[in-house]
């Protein structure tokens, strides 16, 4: 996808998570003690993820799944030990490292590996056509940095080589969480992240009908979650 917005989005992120705060996500993501604010957003976090694993199988051997825009790797490694070949992705190298770094770490002892699954961790951009086709597709608060258009686009191009469903998160637009992003204006500006786009449901749904439609893809389960900081919504689309 050659959008300017999308392509001037994309070099955001990854300057914020390779470098302004991948030590804040490194801590954010472990079982370090935190504040307040990140504990709520470390709880929704923890939530989304059991949400969407939820919407996977139980049983994954011999399926692929892309962990599109993988962070540190949990969602990844839940899948692997279910049987999952992983191509886990992140924009961040610096990310990347630390999650293969914590899964080697993980796997020493273990059976996490007894079904058969593997993760591959690379650094790069989850709508790389070279990545391959996947039988499921996991993006976990990795599109809710990018308006509608754009957010549909990547949707599009994910569908393109799945072939079974796709999850995502988005920012939903609320009165609160619209003030939120107003309070987060007076964190430090080493604290912050690419500013959030909360999209209308129902013109990303529109989108959606439009673009992947045509294709087979049905809408399935939605799920919002909230906690404190942490204001994200699930939604499943299905061929």
């Amino acid at each position: 996808m050659n959008s300017t917005g999308y392509l001037q989005r994309r070099g955001e992120i990854e300057n914020y998570f390779d470098r302004t705060a991948a030590k804040a996500w490194e801590r954010l993501t472990s079982n370090a003690p935190l504040g307040r604010i990140r504990t709520s957003v470390r709880a929704g976090r923890d939530q989304m993820r059991a949400t969407l694993l939820s919407w996977l199988p139980e049983d994954m051997r011999g399926l692929r799944l892309l962990d599109a825009g993988c962070g540190t790797g949990a969602l990844a490694v839940e899948a692997m030990a279910r049987g999952a070949q992983v191509l886990a992705i992140d924009l961040s190298p610096t990310l990347v490292k630390l999650a293969a770094e914590r899964h080697a770490e993980q796997l020493a002892g273990s059976t996490l590996g007894a079904l058969g699954g593997h993760i591959d961790f690379r650094s790069g951009d989850m709508l790389d056509a070279a990545l391959g086709h996947f039988d499921h597709v996991v993006g976990m608060d990795s599109l809710i940095h990018y308006d509608t258009p754009d957010m549909v686009q990547a949707v599009e191009r994910l569908a393109e080589r799945t072939r079974s469903s796709v999850l995502f998160t988005f920012a939903p637009r609320t009165p609160m969480l619209a003030a939120m992003h107003g309070m987060g204006r007076f964190f430090p500006r080493s604290d912050r992240s690419p500013s959030l786009t909360p999209v209308s449901e129902s013109l990303l749904r529109q989108g959606l009908e439009h673009g992947i439609g045509p294709g087979g893809w049905k809408e399935g389960r939605h799920q919002r979650i909230v906690s404190g900081f942490y204001t994200s919504q699930a939604w499943e689309w299905q061929r």
